[in-house]
């Protein structure tokens, strides 16, 4: 039988309660995100904000395993 993926997940809110999220914005992180290898699996505008929010995935590997469960390792948003 297959093994079934497993992923790790992103998420970040992108722009500013008064103005919002810019296009540009959102097109740098989805950018950004695609050259390390995530797909955004979401995007939303959280209720009664003008913000955006990314939720994003990739396959879990070895290598980024080993890499979350380093101590003190923390990713930027």
């Amino acid at each position: 039988m297959a093994e079934q993926a497993q992923w790790e997940y992103r998420v970040r809110t992108i722009g500013n309660s008064i103005l919002g999220a810019k296009d540009e914005q959102i097109e740098a992180t989805l950018n950004e995100w695609g050259e390390e290898g995530w797909e955004a699996i979401n995007v939303y505008t959280p209720e009664g904000s003008s913000k955006v929010t990314i939720v994003a995935r990739r396959p879990l590997t070895a290598a980024t395993r080993r890499r979350r469960s380093m101590p003190g390792f923390a990713e930027r948003g």
